[in-house]
């Protein structure tokens, strides 16, 4: 057991889960669009729909969003910091086995729209679990490389050789594809954060389609 399992995350409260996890999984959603949203829709789940706007996690996702941390005294004032940010709120359709703490975001940024779910899973930590079709487990806990590619031989190998070509190690390494050649989503995360020098070699590559580096998320 550490300090943080006990005291909890640096935060502007009034919980870990509906304010911090909140505020932490909209930053996630926005490095994974990889810009500030135009518009986002926005689907609150279980507990966070039913007791969310009593706890903040309303304006919690919005200030992820703009790139708040937890800590950061502007959360409540949210909605009118918000400028040219198109919000809106919805009820997403999720089954029963849904974590109670669950987000849908629909981000539209300048070039795509990409739906992301994710869950506030306790004090203050998160993980996302979809990323538009794909399932996947990212916490924000480890900088992240995540790449979409077509299913095929060599692709891993070709990323891997240009992390480490750049002195970038990789901690932790998982592809998730829908069927057998079609499309796959990798997922690495690193010990260091990847250069966008790198980035660009890994999107130049044949068959890679998407590449994006999500950072650490702080708690």
């Amino acid at each position: 057991m550490t300090v943080f399992d006990i005291i909890g995350p640096v935060m502007i409260g009034p919980s870990s889960s509906h304010t911090a996890g909140a505020t932490r999984l909209g930053n996630l959603a926005c490095a994974i669009l990889g810009e500030r949203p135009q518009k986002a829709r926005i689907g609150l789940h279980g507990s966070f729909r039913d007791t969310g706007q009593g706890h903040g996690t309303d304006k919690a996702v919005v200030a992820g969003l703009l790139g708040f941390k937890p800590d950061d005294e502007r959360i409540p004032n949210s909605f009118d910091l918000k400028g040219d940010l198109e919000v809106e709120f919805f009820d997403p359709e999720l089954d029963g086995s849904t974590h109670p703490n669950t987000v849908v975001f629909v981000l539209t940024g300048t070039k795509e729209t990409i739906t992301i779910k994710g869950s506030s899973i306790g004090g203050g930590r998160v993980i996302v679990d979809k990323i538009d079709n794909f399932p996947v487990e990212l916490s924000g806990d480890y900088p992240a490389l995540l790449t979409v590619h077509k299913d095929r031989p060599g692709i891993i190998q070709s990323v891997s050789e240009i992390l480490a070509r750049y002195q970038v190690n990789i901690a932790f390494m998982k592809v998730y594809r829908l069927s057998k050649g079609k499309e796959a989503l990798m997922l690495i995360e690193t010990d260091q954060q990847v250069p966008a020098t790198a980035q660009k070699e890994i999107l130049a590559k044949k068959d890679i389609n998407w590449v994006r580096f999500v950072d650490k998320i702080s708690l």
